[in-house]
């Protein structure tokens, strides 16, 4: 099961990178005649896969219809711009949300693992700092910790971003949201790599290492935080589902990436009220890939968090 979750995080991550050539359109391009148009049924028209046209049959209800006398290849087999397929159907706008969900992923899975390395490195230099030195600095960063991890988590991320400018640019809110989510991050990772440095500065491998001259900047380096990579797997894979699910709350409150970008927070948005929830069930297939992505990671940390 962990090998199968760790597979699909992987080939989910690699979706996300590839999304500019595996999404049919771009995450922008709407289709005035397809507003919220449902999934297309792939078939085989031979050996090619293809789909039945759809058709406006009633625009009031917003009611489509198969042309079941007519095919259409899918874009990747050769299919036309003027006929769109839409396998997770179109959002109120007329966009894929297929090539939405794969530039959404781009952005919210980009994120969190941005957000997710930089906590990671942050919290262990810093929780290997205070276990070696001990001391003050230990106090001070312990107590640095302890602050942060008091705070309520999501109100803080909210609070923080909602002071600053609602309109920036898209790269300056991921810079931006990525810093804010490092900085209520790093105290989880930083706790329990103190608690490890602590108990293994005394040992004699470390004795060893410091009595041939290494520095202690080189004794973290190569020998505590490598002493800690069970407790950094097991915080990454804890902090990488949070992160997704912090920013597709802040972009579906207004407060993380602006509508024209694809993320799964965004899009999600769209999907805010029960009669788009009702009518059009396809939009929310950002929910489905948060739940399986959350899912998938909290399998492969629950082996290392029982041993």
């Amino acid at each position: 099961m962990t090998r199968r979750a760790a597979l699909f995080v992987a080939v989910l991550t690699a979706l996300s990178l590839a999304a500019p050539w595996l999404a049919p359109y771009p995450a922008g391009q709407g289709f005035r005649d397809f507003l919220h148009a449902p999934p297309m049924r792939p078939y085989l028209d031979g050996l090619a896969p293809a789909v039945h046209p759809i058709v406006l049959a009633d625009r009031l209800e917003q009611r489509f219809e198969a042309d079941q006398t007519r095919s259409v290849p899918l874009p990747w087999f050769g299919g036309s711009v003027d006929q769109p397929v839409f396998l997770l159907g179109a959002d109120n706008f007329g966009r894929d949300v297929l090539s939405r969900l794969l530039y959404g992923a781009r952005t919210s899975v980009g994120l969190a693992l941005f957000a997710t390395l930089g906590a990671v490195v942050i919290g262990a230099l810093a929780g290997a700092w205070a276990g070696l030195r001990g001391g003050w600095v230990d106090e001070a960063v312990m107590r640095l910790a302890d602050f942060v991890l008091i705070l309520p988590v999501i109100y803080v991320v909210l609070v923080l971003r909602a002071v600053l400018p609602l309109v920036l640019p898209s790269s300056t809110v991921f810079l931006l949201v990525s810093g804010i989510f490092v900085a209520v991050g790093w105290p989880f990772v930083a706790k329990g790599v103190r608690a490890i440095v602590a108990a293994e500065r005394d040992r004699e491998y470390v004795q060893a290492a410091r009595s041939l001259g290494a520095g202690q900047a080189r004794i973290l380096v190569h020998h505590l935080i490598p002493a800690c990579s069970g407790h950094l797997i097991v915080q990454a894979t804890l902090l990488l589902p949070g992160f997704i699910l912090a920013e597709a709350t802040l972009s579906f409150v207004g407060l993380g990436f602006p509508d024209p970008v694809a993320s799964w927070g965004t899009m999600l948005a769209e999907a805010g009220n029960y009669n788009a929830v009702a009518r059009f069930p396809w939009t929310l297939a950002p929910a489905v890939a948060i739940f399986a992505i959350v899912l998938a990671t909290n399998l492969i940390a629950a082996p290392r968090r029982e041993s």
